[in-house]
């Protein structure tokens, strides 16, 4: 059964909107509602016996954000078991993409910024904004193969396993290691939880699911890793077919809610009132290392991962076309608002100005992506006959609600 189509469930609308907020964050930061917002955003909520005192800042990129990580890992695990990614064969070529289209930016970060005071900012440009990516694909992309989408979305997911492991690596302090198990220990309970969905009781499962998940998340942020972690554990755990019906109830308010918020609060930040030359290195290694990395990286070594597994043959995707992914892939904004919170969270005014090295980085890669895309979109239609036509849009999604199994 279908219903009228959901904006918030399209690939165009949420990027416009992430958008829109990001930009919306900006501007009220250098009025005279700054101070307004900025003691809103401080005021500090604390969850009684348990330790926890979050501004609401905190509240937005721990709590809220983490519901955004399990949503994507529940795709995660349906790409690695059933979807692009469920073979070694399908996901030797964009991992060796995605590993171009992070050591490349990190390569470059480093050339522009590399002294010890902005060194550790080298995370922040090696994510990709899927949402956006597939958003802008979505838009100008009508006429392009199915095969620029596959090869795009496969790229992207590995993108964020690799920022979900930074996140966990990086940015863990002062582990404990009793709440970290028992964590897990919720993570496993969840699970088994989860393939109980289908019996009757399925109110009761999910108020169950819930208060773990809860707690799960309570541990995860007392145990010093960071707490959008413990919504990638649990949506790993996830049983695959409830994990297709829960995606689809959480996606609008994902979409609609929590990635604006957060993108909202992440670019509320001030400009220095300072001459270009006179911005710190993390900015320009960011601006830089997102949009012509993530070109220079996913196209070369994409192109060489398709020289290495075509056996001698033509490549799988043309050179322009990996360019184009290459251009979409430097559309960072949300896991790199993230890592620029992370990685420069001692010091604010390096936290704002690598926001807004973010910022500006992923809207030069987003007209970049817009112009190659129209571009290459057009040439397949003039030269792919009319069943190109269908293209990107071919792959755009529905709102057909989940078959419950």
């Amino acid at each position: 059964m279908t219903s009228s189509r959901n904006p918030l469930r399209s690939a165009q609308f949420p990027a416009i909107l992430l958008l829109a907020a990001a930009g919306l964050g900006l501007l009220l930061a250098n009025t005279i509602a700054h101070d307004a917002i900025a003691a809103v955003l401080g005021v500090h909520i604390p969850v009684p016996g348990t330790g926890l005192d979050l501004s609401v800042e905190h509240w937005i990129s721990d709590g809220l954000l983490a519901i955004f990580f399990f949503v994507v890992a529940m795709e995660l695990q349906y790409e690695l078991t059933g979807g692009e990614l469920n073979s070694l064969r399908k996901a030797l070529q964009p991992a060796i993409a995605a590993a171009g289209g992070v050591l490349v930016p990190i390569v470059i970060y480093l050339t522009i910024a590399g002294a010890p005071e902005t060194a550790s900012g080298w995370p922040i440009p090696t994510a990709t904004d899927i949402a956006f990516a597939l958003g802008v694909l979505a838009v100008f992309g009508r006429g392009l193969p199915s095969a620029v989408r596959v090869f795009l979305l496969a790229l992207a997911i590995l993108d964020d396993i690799i920022g979900i492991i930074f996140i966990a690596v990086l940015f863990a302090h002062d582990l404990n290691w009793l709440l970290l198990l028992l964590a897990l220990v919720g993570v496993l309970a969840f699970g088994i939880l989860s393939r109980q969905l289908g019996e009757r009781n399925q109110v009761v499962i999910g108020v169950a699911m819930g208060i773990v998940g809860v707690v799960v998340w309570g541990l995860v942020a007392a145990s010093g890793v960071h707490a959008t972690i413990a919504g990638v554990m649990l949506g790993l755990a996830v049983a695959q077919a409830p994990s297709m019906r829960i995606r689809y109830a959480l996606e609008p308010t994902v979409n609609g809610g929590i990635l604006p918020v957060f993108a909202f609060t992440a670019a509320f930040v001030v400009i220095p009132a300072v001459s270009p030359s006179e911005f710190s290195p993390a900015f320009f290694g960011i601006a830089f290392a997102l949009p012509i990395g993530k070109i220079i990286g996913i196209g070369v070594f994409g192109w060489l991962a398709m020289r290495v597994g075509s056996s001698g043959g033509p490549p799988a995707l043309r050179l322009p076309d990996l360019l184009a992914a290459g251009t979409l892939g430097g559309i960072g904004f949300t896991v790199s608002l993230l890592l620029a919170n992370l990685a420069f969270a001692d010091d604010r005014g390096l936290r704002d100005q690598a926001i807004l090295g973010v910022l500006v980085g992923s809207l030069i890669a987003l007209v970049l992506s817009g112009v190659v895309v129209s571009l290459r979109a057009a040439w397949y239609r003039r030269h792919a006959g009319p069943d190109a036509a269908s293209g990107a849009d071919s792959d755009a999604p529905s709102d057909a609600v989940p078959d419950a199994e």
